[in-house]
């Protein structure tokens, strides 16, 4: 077991330097000094209008979309970067989005509670509740935004860890017999956390926008 998670270490040294592979993606990213707009500048500035215009539906206020685009960013290339052979998977670590999710959740709690209170308590009860069960209601919603911050953490690192775990425990098999068939499967997975390395940084930011709207 711990030779199966020793792929997930980040210590594999003195001089480790397994996390700066967390911001490689910026060398990247495209920039304003090239005249000539290619094809991946123009994906990219398009995926960020796409995202703008579907972040500023959810909340209006300014700067929510740049920082929700942000993280979605961040957490796409290094999903994406953690397939490629011999790159470190920081966004497999709880530490990585644990240190997304808590900060701003904390800022959205002080916002939320210091400069609109009445509003944070309306949302402690919704609409409708019977009174005999309001006590409840309230701690329920409480124990559920406490745990917001953990549940977007551990949803990110377990559904990317999910994956290469079942990769590593496939590539322990040497047999030549099993070569042929594991060669489409590891095609299969890839599409698959190809699509999940996406999916999940859309996931991120989103639910992070929709809990910033509810203040």
């Amino acid at each position: 077991m711990n030779n199966l998670f020793s792929v997930f270490d980040p210590c594999t040294g003195i001089l480790s330097m397994n996390w700066l592979s967390t911001l490689i993606f910026i060398i990247l990213m495209p920039y304003k000094m090239w005249f000539t707009q290619n094809k991946f500048s123009w994906l990219t500035s398009t995926l960020m209008k796409k995202l703008h215009m579907e972040m500023f539906m959810l909340m209006k206020y300014s700067g929510t979309s740049l920082i929700s685009i942000s993280l979605f960013m961040l957490i796409m290339w290094n999903n994406l970067m953690g397939l490629l052979p011999h790159v470190f998977t920081s966004s497999a670590h709880l530490i990585f989005s644990l240190a997304m999710a808590l900060p701003l959740w904390l800022g959205l709690m002080m916002y939320g509670w210091i400069m609109k209170t009445n509003s944070m308590f309306c949302h402690l009860v919704p609409t409708g509740t019977p009174g005999i069960l309001m006590p409840f209601m309230v701690m329920i919603e409480t124990i559920s935004n406490i745990i917001r911050p953990t549940s977007l953490a551990v949803r990110l690192t377990a559904n990317m860890i999910a994956g290469h775990l079942l990769m590593s425990l496939l590539g322990n098999n040497n047999s030549m017999m099993m070569l042929i068939s594991l060669m489409l499967m590891f095609s299969i997975l890839m599409m698959f956390e190809l699509a999940v390395a996406m999916i999940q940084s859309y996931v991120f930011m989103t639910l992070m926008t929709l809990y910033s709207s509810e203040i």
